[in-house]
């Protein structure tokens, strides 16, 4: 080699931070670095993974490095330093680097096309295994016990490679080339039934039960209305509608009406569940009352084993198969994970049980998300999206949030990084309770962190607020309604003031009264109430959010018409004593917007009482085919918005229930951005905040934003996170580390 050849031979220390590790990225560099002739090694590594090359061509290595990486990578950062050359002759995959981490686990991801197609090659040794995956899609979170992502620290340590996958594993040239993951038939997880009975009993009519990626789920025949009953009795699931999974992109359209957004997201490696505008030609049984079906895609082998069989000549019909998909837990318990566990509970409400013997580690549902002016937003974010971090606009210290109690989640802060985790549920029982606690634990773990202190709701009497007093750290609690705001200030990294618009069913206030339709003037950690919703009573308490007619009694009150309510509400036992009761003072009062849905609902006769969360809106939703306005249908006087008006409109004989549903959201859609108009002025602030859980309402997230736009308002809403209490912990955790990195609480303190 020549003197000159020798001086132009660099050696680089490459450090690469972000979603790098268990997507396929050493396997990758690998064979970047057999490309441009380069000695050297990769690992992974705490900050990611850590590359050293040597040769002459190292500078397009390092151009090339971002260009072409593996579809579920993400980089978030290059740092690249020049070192000694060694007189390195090759490459390798080299051991893990311990120290403290500052990576994370990626979600995981739906089969790709390539192993698809191997699943149904005869000549392939992975035909028709339902485990089959590769470098690029299959478990990644839900099998991870800690990083780094190597396969002894995953659920796969338990499953020993026979001589074809160690070889696989081992081959640069091969797809499983260092793929975590791997499995075949000869040595990998198997199930406990074959496809075939799995296929026989859902056409059949039965409930089957599966273990699916991240939990246990009840599939049976969509189409099928007696199959899909039984499954609602057995469940104990009166009205809430059910997911449906069909076999392809080409058959979403025998089922639902779609757009270009609707379907990119249906095919994304996530593989969420999308609601889209049902053409009602399934079971009834599947969305009673609503006009959306939760739709989603096989994300796993075998969800298209399952459809291939049902595909056979013998079972194939004129449409294309459709399974109901839900998960199989029963109300109020969280997602099953553990075998004899199960096939335990499961006893009773599945007809087959089929299991596998790789565990579960982090428990997952499946994502909820739909498409409202023309974005996507999340209902429930889980599998497919979670640990996928959240940039924060400045580093911060490292804390615990707990969320609510109702549509659970954590959020763990590490440096600029926020870490939600999956939707874990409402926390009402003691199984439920449990689970959210076994994800602190497993989020702490994989991401190697410590909190210094924990945020929680004000709220003195939740399970998640029990939990945080229990541990010996400093303490933050955050009102709810402030933590909704700072969820989406923290997301979009706002920085200065803003108004928040907050609507949603129930918070506890500052002043300890029941708020959820809120105006709050929102700066760094403080945030000022300057308007609400006129308060309404509740007659019953929290019985009166499970019971609308009762809601729309006391609108009547009112409106000085309670004499009217026996009348109207005579299928309810207590309607005749109902005036009385909000005759008396004192009683219980809400400034909740959703409250005020469930009123519109009653008073149309569209629901009176309400199974799940939000039926009585979704059905009232469902109505809306385009809005109108009732001018004069508000009133705002001192910061306090009346839909008096509107309601005295509503009771009127001569409206049905589609025209009141359409007056009701386009009134007070309209009444929503002229109050938020009004306020910003005063306030002399542009940006304008909307979160809460009526912003799940299709035509709320629609008009209220794009009225702030057209006011000359800058409306920010959630985008990374759900609306609904799934946003509060990434609001706590973000006030919490603000206030921390300005002035550390006392240790047991509260701010």
């Amino acid at each position: 080699m020549s003197a000159a050849a020798t001086c132009d031979r660099k050696r680089l220390c490459v450090r690469v931070s972000g979603a790098v590790q268990g997507v396929g990225f050493r396997p990758y560099v690998y064979g970047l670095a057999m490309r441009y002739g380069l000695a050297g090694f990769v690992i992974n590594g705490p900050e990611g993974v850590v590359i050293e090359v040597e040769g002459h061509r190292t500078s397009e290595f390092v151009a090339a490095l971002p260009l072409e990486a593996p579809p579920l990578a993400r980089i978030d950062h290059i740092c690249v330093v020049e070192t000694a050359a060694l007189a390195a002759k090759d490459f390798s995959i080299g051991t893990s680097e311990a120290g403290k981490l500052s990576t994370q686990i990626v979600a995981d991801a739906a089969i790709c096309q390539q192993c698809l197609s191997e699943l149904f090659d005869p000549e392939n040794r992975h035909y028709l295994y339902p485990f089959i995956s590769c470098c690029h899609c299959g478990p990644r979170y839900t099998i991870a016990e800690r990083l780094p992502y190597d396969r002894r620290n995953t659920a796969m340590r338990a499953f020993r490679l026979c001589a074809a996958c160690a070889a696989d594993y081992a081959d640069p040239a091969s797809r499983r080339f260092h793929a975590e993951a791997i499995a075949c038939p000869a040595c990998g997880p198997r199930l406990s039934h074959g496809i075939s009975a799995i296929a026989a009993a859902i056409a059949g009519g039965q409930i089957v039960a599966v273990k699916g990626l991240g939990g246990y789920q009840l599939l049976c025949d969509a189409r099928n209305q007696d199959a899909v009953q039984r499954l609602r009795w057995r469940k104990h699931r009166i009205q809430k509608p059910f997911a449906v999974m069909v076999d392809s992109i080409e058959r979403v359209s025998e089922v639902a009406e779609t757009d270009a957004a609707e379907l990119a997201l249906l095919e994304s490696t996530a593989r969420p569940i999308v609601l889209l505008s049902s053409r009602n030609n399934l079971a009834p049984a599947i969305a009673p009352g609503l006009a959306r079906v939760g739709v989603m895609l096989p994300v796993a082998p075998l969800h298209h084993l399952i459809f291939h069989a049902l595909r056979s000549p013998e079972a194939r019909g004129e449409a294309g198969p459709v399974i109901v998909v839900t998960s199989a837990n029963l109300y109020s318990e969280p997602l099953l994970i553990d075998n004899a566990q199960a096939l335990r509970q499961l006893k009773g409400v599945a007809d087959l049980v089929v299991t596998h013997d790789r565990d579960i580690l982090a428990c997952a549902d499946d994502s909820v998300v739909s498409v409202a002016a023309g974005r996507a937003q999340f209902i429930r974010r889980a599998r497919g999206y979670v640990p996928e971090p959240i940039r924060l606009a400045r580093s911060v210290p490292p804390v615990l949030a707990v969320g609510g109690v109702l549509k659970s989640t954590v959020t763990i802060t590490r440096d600029d990084q926020a870490f939600v985790s999956q939707h874990i549920g409402d926390l009402n029982t003691a199984e439920s309770i449990r689970a959210f606690e076994k994800t602190i634990r497993h989020l702490t773990s994989s991401l190697g962190v410590e909190p210094v202190a924990v945020a929680h709701d004000l709220h003195p009497d939740m399970a998640s607020t029990r939990f945080a007093e229990a541990n010996a750290r400093a303490l933050v609690a955050v009102q709810h309604h402030h933590a909704h705001a700072a969820a989406v200030i923290a997301e979009h990294g706002h920085a200065g003031p803003a108004l928040a618009l907050v609507l949603d069913g129930h918070g506890f206030g500052s002043d300890g009264g029941n708020w959820g339709g809120e105006l709050l003037l929102c700066e760094e950690t403080s945030s000022r109430r300057i308007g609400h919703l006129a308060p309404l009573q509740m007659p019953g308490g929290d019985r009166a959010a499970r019971e609308p007619w009762r809601m729309a009694s006391a609108v009547l009150h009112g409106l000085g018409r309670g004499n009217e309510i026996e009348q109207r509400f005579a299928a309810q036992r207590q309607a005749y004593c109902l005036s009385d009761l909000l005759d008396q003072p004192g009683g219980t009062t809400t400034t909740s917007a959703g409250r005020l849905f469930d009123a519109a609902a009653a008073l149309l006769g569209i629901a009176n009482l309400q199974s799940y969360d939000g039926e009585a809106a979704l059905k009232l939703e469902a109505l809306v085919r385009g809005t109108t306005i009732l001018e004069a249908g508000w009133t705002i006087d001192g910061g306090v918005l009346s839909l008096g008006p509107l309601f005295s409109r509503l009771i009127a004989d001569d409206i049905d229930a589609a025209a009141g549903a359409a007056l009701f959201h386009g009134t007070f859609a309209a009444a929503c951005v002229d109050w938020v108009t009004r306020s910003a002025r005063t306030a002399g602030i542009n940006t304008v905040v909307l979160s809460g859980g009526c912003f799940l309402n299709a035509v709320l997230a629609d008009k209220i934003p794009r009225g702030c736009s057209d006011a000359g308002l800058t409306p920010l809403v959630p985008r990374r996170l759900p609306p609904n209490d799934g946003g509060l912990s990434l609001g706590q955790a973000w006030i919490a580390a603000l206030q921390i990195a300005q002035q550390p609480p006392a240790k047991g303190g509260s701010a």
